[in-house]
């Protein structure tokens, strides 16, 4: 936990502290903030207030002690919920302005970690609640140079084996070999295996209409089999298997055989709004103009829509990247949520805009990371619609 410095935004935003609440583990962003272990028994609530000076305190009951022993502070206890009531209010004493992982309205529901009761108990003893959105990414969302390196070393991997894969569907349907969506992603999780990778779960291989829905899972009975003339896409995301290691998440397209005219256009629109979403960022940073998610969100969008698919674009320009492929960063949103959060330094975020028509839907993602003074993406970005039959 980095309490010096946690303390010291907590005064630059004129807050009297910042309050963390779980319960069964419900909020892991606290776990990671405070430096706690996610496996952790946890059955009753705890309370745990760093000030914006001074020493921080917590509440815990009697039968957990060891919830949040480890963390530096006064300790309280409670076992009647009577107790619980008296001891959060005491908690409380001096204090008018905190955070919490609470967004008005759950505009943001990535840091809506805490229960509307657990809200209101606190508002009770008279404190304003805020939302901690801006000290997550700040100290969730950062990365230190490790991970970055993690993310670029799992983008190398991935990278290679996302040409493997291609080539292997390029294979199978020229030998006329019969293959499958879920051939294929099991194919990629033996590989991310082999290369030393992990996934939460996927990855996508989605053909046809299948492409058109944008979490599409393929299922080992009934997924569709991949032939000659058929449009493919691939979205992969995976990480170091290694400790606080980030992830590195793509999604590319292409035909086993010549595109038609308006999948190429298609990919052409997807594109260019892609690259006007980073072309936005990378000048925003250099010039060091302060931006925002949504505003990134925009300049992909209002690309598309200028050439007419704009009611195809039917999810956000991207997400925060961390330790979980749906990072607690800024995303670049105004369309599921009107996401203000600044993009920081040291952040990382994907960019994949995407026409979903009945046919076929085409996505096309980078990751793209901010550093102090410049923007990058940190791998490959497809240009054209992959040809599978000649790799």
């Amino acid at each position: 936990m980095k309490l010096d410095s946690i303390q010291q935004a907590l005064r630059e935003e004129g807050l009297d502290g910042w309050l963390f609440f779980d319960h069964h583990v419900r909020d892991p962003l606290a776990y990671r903030v405070l430096g706690l272990d996610l496996n952790a028994h946890c059955t009753r609530r705890w309370y745990y207030l760093i000030p914006a000076s001074g020493e921080p305190r917590a509440l815990m009951h009697r039968i957990e002690p060891h919830s949040i022993a480890s963390l530096p502070g006064e300790k309280q206890f409670y076992s009647r919920w009577s107790e619980h009531m008296t001891g959060v209010g005491n908690l409380l004493k001096g204090v008018h302005r905190v955070v919490m992982q609470y967004s008005p309205n759950c505009a943001l529901p990535y840091v809506a970690m805490v229960d509307a009761g657990t809200v209101e108990l606190v508002k009770s003893f008279g404190v304003e609640i805020v939302t901690s959105a801006n000290l997550i990414q700040l100290f969730e969302a950062c990365w230190t140079a490790g991970q970055l390196e993690s993310h670029l070393e799992a983008g190398r991997r991935m990278d290679r084996l996302r040409l493997a894969v291609f080539r292997k569907i390029g294979a199978e349907v020229s030998a006329s070999r019969p293959v499958s969506e879920w051939q294929i992603q099991q194919f990629l999780m033996d590989q991310f295996k082999a290369e030393g990778l992990v996934t939460d779960h996927g990855p996508i291989v989605a053909v046809n209409e299948h492409a058109s829905d944008p979490h599409y899972a393929p299922a080992a009975q009934g997924s569709s089999e991949i032939h000659d003339g058929d449009f493919v896409l691939i979205d992969m995301w995976s990480k170091l298997d290694k400790k606080d290691a980030v992830f590195y998440d793509i999604t590319w397209t292409g035909i086993c055989g010549q595109p038609p005219s308006e999948m190429e256009n298609v990919f052409e629109v997807v594109r260019d709004g892609r690259d006007s979403a980073i072309k936005l960022v990378k000048e925003s940073v250099a010039s060091k103009k302060a931006i925002s998610g949504f505003e990134v969100d925009d300049a992909a969008r209002s690309s598309i829509a200028a050439k007419g698919f704009g009611d195809f674009f039917i999810h956000r320009t991207g997400h925060s990247i961390g330790t979980e492929v749906h990072g607690a960063g800024a995303n670049m949103d105004n369309f599921e949520t009107h996401d203000e959060r600044p993009i920081i330094p040291r952040t990382c975020f994907s960019v994949e805009p995407g026409v979903y028509l009945p046919k076929f839907g085409i996505r096309s993602e980078v990751n793209v990371y901010v550093g102090e003074s410049e923007a990058r993406v940190t791998g490959e970005a497809q240009t054209q619609l992959l040809r599978i039959l000649d790799l």
